[in-house]
């Protein structure tokens, strides 16, 4: 059996100091400083947001630091620590949409966004990033990489938007303009509101209503876990993700189409409605009753008391109820499996074995279709449980695990 690949969260230090070595053995001079933003998870509320829906991500400890210095033309030239022997160099002047290629478009489209949004004293920038959140995990990298460069970009070009709640409403546009506009990754603002508004030791409850200001569709929810003696397990199963064969915007569309048959705006509408009701176990039959067929029906029923479920879980951990919060992961990953269809055998696997060793619960997170799961576990458990998970993928000829250990933390920062 081989050994799970375990990665440790680098401290301000640690991140701040392998940035800043890469910035000057690549450009040969200090960076003016060293800005980090975190990656997310998300802990209930899945297939929830495109059908204005509540998600409840956390801030991961496991961050991407960026050294970044301004310059006076616009010239832009990035360095990462994934290869650290070469630089992308572009100029923004006259630069277009989707006119920057590989990873370099995600902090070249912030610069190229916040200029298009009207913040003309933004030039080029030298940066080298040093990160220790995992690649192709669905713990939004990327989220992580433009959040600090719009944070840092706002600090060396005085834009002052980084200091607030409300200005960092227009940072997070930018950062979401660069991923759908300048790298094509379509991407909802789940990612960068928790990058960017996230705060330790809780949850930020995001309503996805469209009619919410940004201002009004967050708030922080308590989600202390040291507080109980947990922490959270993160494990990325490195399936092969299959998101791109259409899966998930025939979900979409299938719910789209059962709004209409319902005659409401959006399936939130009828969330809320079966909540209020007298009997809400009635009040679901019946509405799924009106729909035409099996798989619709499955579909709503996952959108309905997935919200339902996030409601339940805020409460939940706000009493201390640790048992109920982790059978409402379970509840979840359930649905995600029987309803929404969008697992796939290692997810499954991965929970089951969590689920057997001790986690008060276990969930799939994100998208689905490959990708990582959750688990609910008292303090210094995770290791050893991601061990057994991997040992069991081994049996069955997976591919090896990567974990971390999570807790609440906060969002992006200046760190040196």
């Amino acid at each position: 059996m081989s050994t799970v690949q375990f990665i440790k969260a680098l401290t301000d230090d640690e991140g701040s100091d392998k940035a800043s070595e890469l910035f000057r053995h690549t450009f040969g001079e200090d960076e003016s400083g060293v800005w980090s933003a975190p990656g997310r998870v998300n802990l209930i509320g899945e297939h929830t947001d495109y059908n204005a829906g509540l998600c409840l991500p956390i801030a991961l400890p496991h961050r991407t630091f960026i050294a970044l210095k301004p310059r006076t033309d616009g010239i832009v030239r990035v360095v990462s620590d994934v290869d650290p022997t070469s630089f992308q160099e572009v100029d923004l002047n006259g630069l277009e949409a989707r006119g920057v290629d590989g990873w370099a478009a995600y902090p070249v489209g912030v610069a190229w966004a916040l200029r298009s949004m009207g913040f003309s004293q933004v030039q080029g920038f030298d940066a080298a990033f040093a990160s220790c959140v995992p690649l192709g995990s669905g713990l939004s990298s990327s989220a992580a990489m433009t959040c600090s460069t719009a944070l840092a970009l706002d600090d060396v070009f005085a834009l002052g938007y980084g200091a607030s709640d409300a200005g960092r409403v227009t940072l997070i546009e930018s950062a979401m303009k660069s991923e759908n506009d300048m790298a094509g990754a379509s991407t909802g603002g789940l990612d960068q509101n928790a990058s960017m508004r996230c705060t330790a030791g809780h949850a930020l409850l995001l309503d996805c209503r469209p009619e919410l200001t940004p201002l009004e569709n967050t708030s922080q929810q308590p989600f202390d876990l040291s507080a109980h003696g947990l922490e959270l397990l993160v494990v990325d199963t490195q399936a092969p993700h299959q998101l791109n064969d259409g899966q998930y915007a025939e979900r979409r569309a299938c719910c789209e189409e059962a709004a209409k048959v319902l005659k409401v705006a959006n399936l939130r509408v009828t969330a809320d409605g079966i909540a209020k009701s007298d009997d809400p176990f009635q009040s679901l039959k019946e509405t799924l009753d009106a729909l035409p067929d099996e798989v619709m029906k499955k579909r709503v029923r996952h959108v309905v008391t997935e919200i339902a479920r996030v409601r339940s879980f805020v409460r939940a951990f706000a009493n201390g109820q640790v048992e109920e919060a982790g059978r409402l992961f379970n509840a979840s990953h359930d649905s995600l499996k029987a309803d929404y269809e969008v697992t796939v055998p290692e997810l499954d696997v991965a929970v089951d074995v969590a689920r057997k060793n001790g986690a008060y619960g276990a969930r799939m997170t994100g998208g689905g279709f490959g990708g990582s799961i959750i688990a609910l576990v008292n303090s210094g458990e995770s290791e050893k449980l991601a061990q057994l998970i991997a040992d069991e993928f081994a049996r069955q000829g997976f591919h090896a695990p990567r974990a971390l250990a999570a807790v609440a933390s906060d969002s992006a920062r200046k760190v040196r």
